[in-house]
């Protein structure tokens, strides 16, 4: 996920803000939107210490995934498979969206905190029949959602510069461990993408490194750290936004071509392995010689070669298919979201909420149709289940 420019996009939301620039503000990031800092940021409150978000009872065996997603029926299934934005400021809608739609995931984005305080998420989890996925962007620096909760994280490349690995894995430990006390269970972080462009740039210092070799070896640092402390990472954004034409939010990214990328920006992802347990968000990212005009979300062809050449065999979201004009401006929600699970995504993401009922409704019929076999949804209920760690 990433930020929005004001000035670029001349709307209260965005990733610069010339007019917050000039009062020596930095804005923030809202998955899909961006909105200003405050001066007056309040002293981080302490955090308790991390507690299970699911009571061990509801935990399922090792080796139990395929009785548990037989066990679920169809639109269970396919409600596994998307990942819905909720708003930060309404704990009892979350907790209405959860128990209506039993979905697999949400995504907390924005500035809003009432939703991670107060154990306000404890009482998501128990309207869920499935432990419910909670996520947010937590990658330090423009984007990151806990800051005024539990202070500032800085940016990757300020990590990079700065810090070695092992301080880094120690930083986003602690990082996790505040973010699993207030309930969150993924976080869509470490940025992987390779650019030596300006801080302020899409990616920029968002980035490691300019060198695939640092982003790696960053990246791994931090996404040991997260799972330290019992949080999910996703490394983002496959093929690779790091020299990509633009800004996804704003139109069609097209990057160089494949045989460039596997020099570059795919380097991070040759030893998934070495990652250890992590998930990988996909782009919306057209590679002329892959994806033959189509956003690397909805490609069959990218999946195939994140599954095939790098071995991969987590679990697979896309980015924000709901704020983004790389997708929204050629596809409905529905059927963004259908078009997704259908080239290999586990799950779909849309970080603007709402439409539920609309996208499950297409994704049934779908599968009574046909258009999504029954065996492309349980094999993806199968690996979300198993990044839940509900299954072996």
């Amino acid at each position: 996920m990433n930020r929005r420019r004001l000035a670029a996009l001349g709307v209260a939301f965005c990733i610069v803000a010339g007019c917050l620039l000039v009062a020596g503000l930095q804005p923030r990031i809202v998955s899909g939107l961006a909105l200003p800092l405050t001066s007056d940021r309040p002293t981080p409150s302490p955090v308790a210490p991390p507690s299970p978000s699911v009571p061990t009872s509801r935990l399922a065996r090792p080796g139990d995934c395929a009785a548990q997603v037989a066990g679920l029926d169809l639109r269970a299934q396919v409600a596994q498979l998307v990942v819905v934005g909720v708003s930060g400021d309404n704990p009892a809608a979350t907790v209405s969206l959860v128990r209506d739609h039993q979905v697999g995931g949400i995504f907390i984005g924005g500035n809003a905190t009432a939703l991670l305080k107060d154990r306000s998420l404890a009482a998501v989890q128990a309207v869920a029949r499935v432990p419910v996925a909670v996520s947010v962007d937590e990658e330090g620096g423009r984007v990151q959602r806990i800051d005024d909760l539990d202070g500032d994280l800085p940016s990757a490349r300020t990590m990079a510069a700065t810090k070695t690995p092992d301080e880094v894995r120690a930083l986003a430990a602690q990082r996790g461990r505040q973010l699993r006390a207030r309930g969150v269970t993924v976080d869509f972080a470490p940025d992987t993408d390779v650019t030596g462009a300006p801080d302020d740039d899409v990616i920029g210092d968002r980035s490691f490194s300019p060198d695939p070799a640092k982003v790696t070896t960053y990246a791994k640092a931090f996404a040991q750290g997260l799972r330290d402390a019992g949080v999910q990472p996703v490394l983002k954004h496959f093929p690779g936004h790091g020299h990509g034409s633009g800004d996804s939010h704003k139109g069609t990214v097209v990057t160089p071509p494949l045989a460039q990328l596997r020099a570059v920006d795919l380097v991070p992802y040759r030893d998934l392995a070495g990652y250890g347990p992590v998930a990988v968000m996909v782009g919306h990212l057209d590679v002329p010689d892959l994806t033959g005009g189509v956003p690397a979300s909805l490609s069959s062809a990218a999946y195939a070669l994140l599954r095939g050449e790098f071995r991969f065999t987590g679990p697979v979201v896309t980015d924000d298919l709901g704020a983004m004009k790389a997708i929204t401006a050629q596809y409905s929600l529905p059927d963004a979201v259908l078009k997704a699970l259908q080239a290999g995504a586990d799950q779909a993401l849309w970080s603007s909420g709402g439409r539920v009922d609309e996208v499950l409704d297409r994704l049934v019929k779908a599968v009574q149709s046909g258009e999504l076999p029954p065996n492309r949804v349980q094999e993806s209920v199968t690996r979300v289940l198993r990044g839940k760690g509900l299954c072996g």
